[in-house]
């Protein structure tokens, strides 16, 4: 459990503390307009927080209390407000798919209704329709949702799905609105949906972030083969193992914090000698020379099991950088000017 200290917290734990004064109807009213990926991160927030003082849930209600306060009643500019707080919060690249999805696909509910479902049923859903359908519906999703949905899709069709998503440029209304006829038949979605720009080599390159080694190599083999180019374009945008030499030490050292030492040292066995030396230099001397003996007993390891290990570090690492608590190196992270 996390004692709460209202000088530390962040502001997923504020939004729980905040929905754990306001009472169960009102927290539950609340959830009802956030996406899944949101829900399951204020739960989790809930879930950990305990020994919350009167003193701290208090700076957390005036805190929330002045932020009401500068805004416009009734939902007078409320497009404008939200526009601005996630431009302010996400920066322009990252809330740009986030807006879109707030304001101009709020009516798409098939679309919207596939965010919950389970990988393989998405997958059931759209593996008949055309590849350019499905590659509107993997844009949409979360990007480590849309990898398992991928990899339930038939081989033939993943690389082409990814080109797709990778050569999208906006979607016209009239694609919303077959994907979302499409939708309605098996949910009873509604057709009156608006235009957003999602898709892209980013998208391409995060979804492929996801995937399980072996699929990912065969699909960016596939794309090389359609077009060498743009496949070029997605591996430069790719975040990889090797890259997590080029994260600060700090957000490495909250990186080890958060692995498993067995996955570490599988993830090692195939890593770049730079990336080892990285991991060796944010341990301390005893856990390093640990970490360098164990490494050396391990023996062989097979590809597969260090491509699971070294996925699911990266797992780790996107999700501390999506809180904020890790900046990513690579060419597809992030740039900071001062």
């Amino acid at each position: 459990m996390v004692d709460v200290n209202p000088q530390r917290l962040s502001g997923t734990e504020r939004a729980a503390v905040l929905l754990l004064a306001i009472g169960e109807q009102d927290a539950a009213e609340v959830l009802k307009h956030m996406g899944p990926k949101e829900v399951q991160k204020l739960g989790s927030a809930m879930a950990s927080l305990s020994s919350v003082s009167r003193a701290e849930v208090g700076v957390v209600l005036e805190e929330f209390v002045g932020a009401v306060e500068n805004q416009t009643a009734l939902g007078v500019g409320s497009d404008d407000y939200i526009r601005n707080v996630l431009m302010r919060a996400l920066g322009e690249e990252k809330a740009g798919g986030v807006i879109d999805r707030i304001l101009l696909g709020r009516n798409s509910k098939g679309l919207e209704s596939m965010k919950w479902m389970d990988p393989r049923a998405v997958a059931e859903v759209i593996q008949l329709e055309h590849p350019q359908i499905i590659a509107i519906v993997l844009s949409y999703l979360d990007c480590d949702h849309a990898a398992d949905v991928l990899s339930f899709l038939p081989e033939r069709i993943r690389a082409d799905v990814l080109v797709r998503i990778a050569t999208l440029d906006g979607i016209q209304p009239n694609a919303l609105r077959e994907l979302d006829e499409i939708m309605e038949k098996q949910f009873q979605g509604t057709s009156n949906v608006k235009s957003s720009s999602v898709g892209g080599v980013k998208t391409a390159a995060e979804i492929l972030n996801f995937v399980d080694g072996g699929i990912e190599t065969t699909i960016m083999d596939q794309i090389a083969e359609l077009d060498a180019d743009l496949g070029q374009e997605i591996q430069d945008k790719m975040f990889v193992f090797d890259n997590l030499a080029e994260v600060d030490d700090r957000g490495v050292q909250s990186l080890l914090r958060e692995v498993s030492s067995e996955s570490l040292i599988v993830a090692l066995k195939g890593a770049d000698e730079t990336v080892k030396e990285k991991i060796f230099k944010n341990m301390s001397k005893r856990a390093s020379e640990m970490l360098r003996d164990d490494l050396e007993a391990k023996g062989p390891v097979r590809l597969s099991d260090v491509e699971t290990a070294q996925k699911e570090i990266l797992a780790i690492a996107r999700r501390m950088a999506d809180a904020g608590d890790l900046a990513l190196g690579g060419k597809g992270a992030e740039q900071y000017v001062g």
